[in-house]
């Protein structure tokens, strides 16, 4: 458990830089009394760019620091910090040259450069030769096809570039000065081995001229001292990627419970000691990433809140919970999409994509907004149920239930068809896992916590959580047009979903 405070001493305060592919937020936190105490100190939309010389999709890496700094700088005057620590998305790196400075842009993972990229790596290096050397499931924006596209596309920036770093990593960087790559994030990127090192053969058949990662650091690896806005403090790697950190404040009890980290995308799977990356599990698209304390996350990536973030965008809808509402009166059932179909990735109207795979699919199209919403609700948890079902299968056991976490935990509707669909209780919360996962590495690495075990039963007395049980099933046809969707997919040539 959280170690008793001694002589009345405060215990220590962190600061968990927890950035999202949509907002960034940095949030205090600090243990009194056997609870967790957390303050939101910063939140802001996370940047991002167009390239003027390519008109790249980029991260604007360089306002995102500007606005941890000035938070910081902020917060820094009132308390007495111990550390900070980031986490962010996955896959996205930046280079740098000799003099650290650095090289091109750090392009999104949406980005198009990507398109054919992975196909054409695989042609010399085989889909079981990949996984059985990363574990990692196959998605067309991963690191390894961004590395590709950049070695082919600008030769100028890897003849120049002498290090790699991933965006948390670069920012620990600015904030300290250490050049590092942490376990967690490296293992996103499907050139890091299973076991945590990167592979050279992955790299040569890419066409990396020399290795410019550093050596995986274990996440509560204590990085140096803080500099500028971070003077005073340790600069602490958590589990830097931010489901890593998710699962890690995830109040999981036993192996037979399953969760999702719930937001801009879906993270659903299990905990595992060790990796699961079997031929069923290649088949299945399975992802085996690094967790905290050396764990395994074996889970699956599904297309979260984005389409209805996207929808949002697009039809200037301010008000979230008035868009559940909406979706809660409009009719169940009356149309579904196969939500991690890559034309849902990054469409130019994702309202017009989700009513052409319909029409395409012999179904009603959505009109209204609550029809639309309606739609990737009962998809997702459609979604979630086939996730269920597979890791049952790989990991040879019943699951009891479903713990979710995260922003979308909030989300009543979706979490009573999670229940319904996967005939599983749901256990909702904390929203703010990620945040935790955060803080609680760095707690741990401070010795302010003993373990995982005990950080996560302190979140267990900490937060409130709510409890659904399934109510209504889904109906036959249902299952039956869902199925369908996928063994069309598949009959295409792409991975199970």
């Amino acid at each position: 458990m959280a170690r008793p405070e001694r002589g009345g001493a405060a215990s220590p305060k962190c600061v968990a830089i927890d950035l999202g592919a949509g907002t960034g937020r940095l949030i205090l936190g600090g243990i009194s009394d056997g609870s967790w105490s957390l303050q939101e100190i910063g939140r802001f939309r996370t940047p991002t760019m167009h390239d003027a010389r390519n008109r790249y999709q980029c991260w604007d890496t360089d306002e995102i620091f500007r606005r941890i700094e000035r938070h910081l700088g902020e917060l820094s005057a009132a308390h007495n910090l111990a550390s900070a620590g980031v986490d962010s998305w996955g896959v996205d790196y930046i280079l740098l040259d000799e003099s650290l400075r650095p090289v091109g842009v750090p392009i999104c993972y949406r980005d198009k450069r990507t398109t054919g990229v992975m196909e054409s790596v695989l042609k010399r290096v085989s889909r079981q030769d990949i996984y059985r050397r990363t574990g990692i499931q196959f998605l067309s924006f991963n690191t390894l096809y961004q590395l590709a596209a950049c070695v082919e596309q600008e030769p100028g920036w890897m003849k120049a570039a002498r290090h790699f770093l991933m965006i948390p990593d670069y920012l620990h960087f600015r904030l300290s000065g250490v050049l590092s790559n942490e376990y967690t994030n490296a293992t996103t990127t499907q050139v890091c081995g299973l076991y945590g090192d990167w592979d050279a053969v992955l790299m040569d058949a890419i066409g990396l001229k020399r290795p410019l990662m550093q050596t995986p650091v274990a996440a509560g690896t204590v990085l140096g001292d803080g500099h500028g806005a971070a003077k005073g403090l340790k600069i602490i790697a958590p589990a830097s990627h931010d489901t890593g950190s998710a699962i890690a404040g995830t109040p999981l009890q036993s192996p037979e419970e399953a969760y999702i980290s719930s937001g801009t995308w879906s993270l659903m799977g299990i905990e595992s000691i060790s990796p699961i990356a079997t031929e069923d599990a290649l088949r299945m698209n399975f992802t085996n990433e690094g967790g905290l304390e050396r764990r395994f996350r074996v889970l699956k990536n599904i297309m979260g809140m984005w389409p209805l973030q996207r929808v949002c965008e697009e039809r200037k809808i301010s008000d979230f919970s008035a868009l559940v509402q909406e979706a809660e009166l409009a009719d169940s059932w009356r149309s579904i999409i196969d939500v991690n179909d890559p034309e849902f990735l990054n469409p130019a109207s994702m309202t017009e994509s989700i009513r052409t795979f319909c029409r395409d699919s012999d179904q009603p199209a959505p009109e209204t907004v609550g029809q639309i919403a309606r739609c990737v609700f009962d998809s997702l948890a459609l979604s979630y149920r086939t996730v269920k079902e597979q890791l049952e299968i790989l990991c040879r056991r019943k699951l009891t239930c479903v713990r979710i976490v995260g922003g979308g935990c909030q989300n009543r509707l979706l979490n009573q068809l999670c229940a319904d669909a996967c005939e599983l209780p749901v256990i909702a919360g904390p929203i703010e896992a990620s945040a935790l996962g955060n803080l609680s590495a760095q707690m741990i690495s401070l010795g302010a916590i003993e373990s995982l075990k005990a950080a996560r039963a302190l979140i267990r007395a900490s937060f409130q959580m709510d409890a659904y049980s399934p109510q209504t099933a889904v109906p036959p046809r249902v299952l039956e047009c869902y199925e369908g969707l996928l063994a069309a997919k598949e009959m295409k040539g792409a991975p199970c979903a």
